[in-house]
């Protein structure tokens, strides 16, 4: 079996009058996220895990947000396009680590409704899936949040 690893980041700011998504589910919190898709940090995270993981361009060379067709997307169409990138290549996703670090929302209350979605979207049972809220402890302001994810993938 050939095994690779991909790591993937994103972080976006607060702002108003847009809904927060993280994993594709909507967060009940005042704010949403900046960005030029519906600004799910999360995906994003992770769909850039899985192109690196696979050899390919980043989510903003293959989604460009100069590019019309992306404005208020949602970010599952980028998701799914990774991992039909990754499946082409004959790979599947063995199993996928995430941190969310935010002062607010608590991630806890959404952890499970997050790993359920994330496991339809790509097709891995829930037990592959781990989602975990941090907070900065004070060091940083509370303006947004910050994603990172690793996933791990295989080609029998």
């Amino acid at each position: 079996m050939e095994f690779r690893v991909g790591f993937g980041f994103d972080s976006h700011e607060f702002t108003e009058n847009k809904k927060l998504i993280l994993g594709g589910v909507e967060i009940d919190f005042p704010y949403g996220l900046k960005g030029h898709s519906d600004g799910d940090a999360l995906l994003h995270a992770i769909t850039d895990a899985i192109l690196g993981a696979i050899g390919e361009r980043d989510i903003g060379e293959l989604f460009s947000d100069e590019d019309k067709r992306w404005k208020n997307a949602p970010s599952e169409i980028f998701l799914k396009k990774a991992l039909e990138l990754m499946r082409e290549k004959g790979y599947e996703l063995s199993n996928l680590d995430c941190t969310l670090i935010a002062e607010r929302p608590k991630i806890a209350p959404y952890k499970d409704k997050i790993r359920e979605n994330l496991s339809k979207l790509i097709g891995v049972d829930k037990d592959r899936i781990s989602i975990k809220g941090k907070r900065r402890e004070g060091f940083c302001k509370e303006n947004g949040i910050v994603c990172m994810c690793t996933v791990l993938i295989y080609r029998a």
